[in-house]
């Protein structure tokens, strides 16, 4: 049998695993999983995530293992569910739920996957509290070496499927945290001023994760909440930030699985990058206008979608907010994407720009470096705000803090210094500072290159071969230098933002996992294009 191994047991690496089961040949598998419980992913762990912290991803859009998540829970007693403020009768495919519920399902999902491997005849070894120190090709095939081994085992086909990459906990102290995953669980924050950099549903939660502790959100009936502040926390005051100064939208009501785009097709967009480099931006944002046009000409009407441009169009698509303020948007957003759910009714626009993300991502690695700066700027801004859509109930409990007075939203602008300090962060912007006695960066996951690989050797292999950025075939296996093709699946989504920027999401997750999965039976049959490395 051929010798696999999978380098963490979080999304990935459990939808990897299903595929490889599901091809029916029997292989010995090893999976490696640095945490206590393998199967359960950082971003649902109940170490990383208080239970107020919600999944922005619902069950209807989640790709099943063994039993879909809505079934799951179904199947949980009714106490257990309790404990996360969830009621088994009003559970549907369309629920935002706690994360550590969903890492829960996965946990599940991975214990029967492992059973079910045995029963076909694998040969599945799981390794939980092990961590993988270096992996090395060889012309044999691939040596992993962990904490745990005086000497390296030697594998056909490794898979790297290491998840998100937060700052160790060990970086951070009482008075800073470079990530809400570093840390900010266990921390005892004190009532003081807190800023939280980012103004996304990471930086909703950090700030949720320091409200609980001096204080309890209460839910009424009518799905009102308000919060209650304890009684000598007086002092606790949290500034979210970010140049913007821009919350999310609301997740809005449409049609899964997503209906086909009429004209930015794959054939049209196929035939905009054969044209060349040159102008690909400006004929896809063509595309883009035509499609909204198409889909929804009242709205296109009305933000003059004919006179904008790949440029102009990010001002004019976050004009509303910046016109009402942060607070009194997001009322009004909450209000309109509620009424709308109940009424089960689709904003053709939102839904459209939803389906183009997908889509037009293919064209980043074909850009010249002067669009590909343009589109980073500009459309991909859109993209992400959309896909990127929160749950409500986080909406609700942000204005709740608001009410309560706890709450506020700084604009930075453009230009803006961050000082940390031994007790303190300074942030100096529009001639003002700010101090923060608690500071925590939200901004989320940063694209990665090979100089930050973990692995010693690979990282030598890849850099000695001049791959500042990790180069894969369509199946995820390195292509060079060329001892290390077929030998290693590379499914670590911050090293693949670069061409893929928004490859996140449970959905990818299984997406990769599937390609990986064919490197185990077949060779890849082409190169993905990448982006050139540029120096940041």
């Amino acid at each position: 049998m051929k010798r696999i191994a999978i380098i963490g047991a979080g999304p990935t690496g459990i939808y990897t695993f299903f595929s490889l089961l599901n091809q029916r040949t029997p292989l010995c598998i090893t999976v490696y999983e640095q945490t206590e419980k393998a199967g359960v992913g950082m971003p649902y762990s109940d170490e990383d995530n208080s239970r107020l912290m919600l999944a922005n991803i619902a069950s209807i859009e989640i790709p099943p293992i063994f039993s879909t998540y809505i079934d799951w829970l179904r199947s949980q007693d009714d106490a257990h569910l309790a404990r996360y403020g969830v009621e088994k009768s009003t559970l549907h495919v369309r629920q935002f739920l706690p994360r550590i519920l969903l890492g829960e399902y996965f946990r599940d999902q991975f214990l029967l996957l492992v059973e079910q491997a045995k029963k076909a005849g694998f040969d599945v070894e799981v390794r939980e509290s092990c961590q993988v120190t270096d992996v090395e090709a060889t012309p044999d095939g691939v040596n992993i070496l962990t904490d745990d081994d005086a000497a390296p085992k030697l594998f056909d086909l490794a898979v790297i499927a290491t998840g998100h990459v937060w700052p160790d906990e060990d970086t951070t102290s009482r008075s800073y945290f470079p990530s809400p995953w570093s840390g900010l669980m266990e921390a005892d924050i004190r009532a003081c001023n807190v800023g939280i950099m980012g103004t996304s549903l990471s930086g909703l939660d950090a700030a949720m994760a320091v409200a609980v502790q001096h204080g309890k959100f209460i839910e009424t009936d009518n799905e009102q909440i308000h919060y209650q502040l304890d009684e000598g926390s007086e002092a606790l005051k949290i500034v979210l930030m970010s140049r913007s100064g821009i919350l999310p939208e609301a997740d809005f009501y449409c049609p899964i699985p997503y209906e086909p785009l009429t004209i930015a097709t794959e054939t049209a967009i196929d035939a905009a990058i054969a044209q060349g480099s040159e102008g690909l931006l400006d004929r896809i944002f063509d595309l883009i206008v035509a499609e909204l046009q198409n889909a929804d000409p009242q709205w296109s009407e009305a933000v003059a979608l004919h006179s904008l441009t790949a440029d102009s169009i990010r001002e004019a698509w976050f004009a509303d907010r910046e016109k009402h303020g942060p607070f009194r948007w997001a009322v009004s957003n909450l209000d309109e994407v509620e009424r709308n759910k109940r009424d089960k009714r689709t904003v053709p626009w939102r839904y459209t720009i939803l389906r183009l993300h997908e889509a037009v991502e293919k064209i980043v690695p074909h850009l010249t470096e002067q669009d590909r700066e343009r589109f980073k700027s500009g459309l991909a801004r859109i993209f992400i705000d959309n896909y990127a859509a929160i749950p409500s109930q986080s909406i609700r409990r942000l204005l709740a803090l608001r009410e309560a007075g706890i709450i506020s939203i700084l604009t930075l602008g453009p230009d803006y210094e961050l000082a940390l300090k031994e007790d303190r962060t300074v942030i100096h912007a529009q001639g003002k500072a700010w101090y923060f006695d608690v500071f925590i960066d939200a901004r989320g996951q940063q694209p990665l290159k090979t100089k930050d690989l973990p692995f010693p050797v690979l990282r030598h292999q890849l850099e000695s071969a001049g791959e500042d950025i990790p180069e894969v075939g369509d199946d995820y296996t390195l292509l060079a230098p060329d001892y290390l093709r077929g030998k290693i699946a590379f499914g670590a989504l911050p090293y693949l933002m670069h061409d893929r920027p928004f490859v996140q999401g449970l959905v990818v997750c299984a997406e990769i996992g599937e390609a990986m999965a064919k490197a185990a039976v077949q060779p890849a049959s082409r190169v993905r294009r990448r982006l050139p490395f540029t120096a940041e």
